[in-house]
């Protein structure tokens, strides 16, 4: 007896050393991974016969002007691991950690469609109904666009309903905030145009953050609640995003817990971050992990595996694509296995991506405190998908051509590009020996540019310039992203 309670010791103690160094090597092996990760960055695009190019984290920082930096990365259903770098306010020793909180700008979007779509789980909404059959406080005007199709919660959704304003400026401390129907009209103080349907609903998929202010004014007529009352209430409690908030302005108590915007030149923003009383379009205050969280529970609805948020039937609508690329809410990529849903967000100082593949439990979530963080989020996201195997962010390879001299003087200059709310932004593209450089003063970084052909280039972040040559080889005009068209200032 006393031999078998020997062995059964011995048996259990090597069970107990084989689960620990399991743990321990699979801690090791993320460790490595992570490493990987944060010294793998790399441009979306490679150019073929070239040396590959990688790049540090902390250089891209650096080079973006991108003070701070968190992300979470999950793989197998979890967060595998979160992280953060930098400081939260440039000039400062505070650093930012994984509570830190960023504003989530247009991921605020989705976030608030779960609740609609809560809502409409419990009976409370429709999504095909006419809005304004729900809306009391406030109508939607109705005109010649909307005499026989009108706008419902899901064209709102899915960005075709038909509806202006793209985006909004936020505003200041110390600046007059508008109230919610202020700013649907664009009356003072509001800084936006009205929120008016100005083509057929249904007929065309036309992003608007004007359609998530509609749906915000329903939500509060249709419960009677605030709006970040009710987001509390029906996605931030339940999905367990203790330190997120919808409150704006954001409360003075927790402004140390926040990071401060950063324009291009990593310099603090007046104010430190815009106020957006657009809460369902650009008001989220979150982290990336409590973001995961979320879209991990929506993953988890899609597959079955808990109906927590939302149940499978409606998990599965909010991922159908209505009119693409979006579902209800939702980006989405792909089909089946290589099904992908996600959201990029840019508030003045701040940009955040996330994506998810809910097949696979992989994706990640990344928020950064500065202007040209979009720069960098896509090259986080190069070396994620490398490491993590995902089905798309993945690094394509394109061929160069070598241009002349002369081919290569007459594209150097600057351009006039329209600026959407005021005075024109200067395109400059400069030369370096027998390589051409382009930015966007203020909005870009300085980026290599390749030539697929004598007037069509392309920059490493796989935007696509097409230059118009004049009599004597020299470009007169440039068209960016084969829509905005700029004219040389010199």
């Amino acid at each position: 007896m006393a031999n078998m309670n020997v062995r059964s010791f011995f048996i259990c103690a090597l069970a107990i050393f084989s689960m620990v160094a399991a743990d321990s090597f699979a801690q090791d092996r993320n460790d490595t991974r992570i490493d990987h990760v944060l010294g793998g960055l790399r441009p979306p695009v490679a150019i073929k016969n070239r040396p590959p190019v990688r790049w540090t984290l902390a250089e891209r920082m650096q080079a973006l002007h991108v003070p701070g930096i968190s992300m979470a990365i999950i793989d197998s259903g979890r967060v595998l691991w979160a992280g953060a770098f930098g400081v939260r306010h440039a000039g400062s020793t505070d650093s930012v950690t994984s509570s830190t909180l960023f504003q989530a700008q247009s991921i605020s979007k989705p976030v608030s469609a779960t609740a609609t779509l809560r809502l409409v789980e419990a009976g409370r909404l429709s999504l095909d109904e006419n809005i304004n059959v729900y809306l009391s406080s406030w109508k939607l005007p109705e005109n010649a666009f909307t005499k026989h199709v009108k706008v419902t919660l899901r064209r709102i959704l899915s960005h075709s309903a038909g509806l202006t304003v793209g985006g909004f400026g936020g505003y200041r401390l110390g600046d007059s905030i508008p109230t919610l129907p202020r700013i649907l009209d664009g009356k003072p103080p509001a800084n936006n145009p009205p929120i008016r349907v100005d083509t057929i609903p249904g007929s065309v998929s036309r992003y608007s953050g004007g359609g998530y202010l509609v749906m915000q004014q329903l939500l509060i007529d249709a419960t009677g609640e605030t709006f970040p009352t009710l987001m509390k209430r029906l996605v931030l409690e339940p999905v367990g995003m203790d330190l997120s908030t919808f409150e704006q302005p954001l409360p003075k108590h927790r402004w140390n817990e926040t990071a401060s915007g950063h324009d291009a030149r990593g310099e603090v923003m007046k104010g430190n971050w815009p106020i957006h009383p657009e809460m369902a379009a650009a008001g989220l205050w979150t982290t990336p992990t409590e973001l995961a969280h979320w879209a991990l529970a929506l993953a988890d609805a899609y597959t079955g595996h808990s109906g927590r948020l939302l149940s499978r039937t409606m998990a599965t609508q909010m991922l159908t694509e209505q009119k693409a690329p979006f579902g209800l809410g939702l980006v989405l990529g792909g089909e089946d296995q290589t099904l992908s849903f996600g959201h990029s967000g840019a508030n003045l100082g701040f940009r955040a991506e996330f994506v998810l593949f809910p097949a696979r439990g992989k994706g990640a979530v990344i928020m950064t405190n500065g202007d040209l963080g979009s720069y960098l989020i896509d090259e986080l996201f190069q070396s994620i998908a490398a490491e993590f195997q995902w089905f798309s962010h993945r690094q394509s390879e394109r061929e160069a051509i070598v241009l002349t001299p002369d081919q290569l003087d007459g594209l150097v200059g600057v351009y006039n590009v329209p600026g959407p709310f005021g005075p024109a932004i200067l395109y400059e593209v400069s030369r370096k020996g027998d390589r051409l450089f382009a930015e966007l003063k203020g909005f870009s970084p300085k980026l290599e540019i390749f030539a697929s052909s004598t007037d069509t280039l392309f920059a490493s972040s796989g935007y696509t310039i097409v230059f118009v040559r004049d009599s004597s080889g020299r470009a007169a005009k440039v068209k960016l992203g084969g829509q905005i068209e700029a004219s040389r200032k010199d």
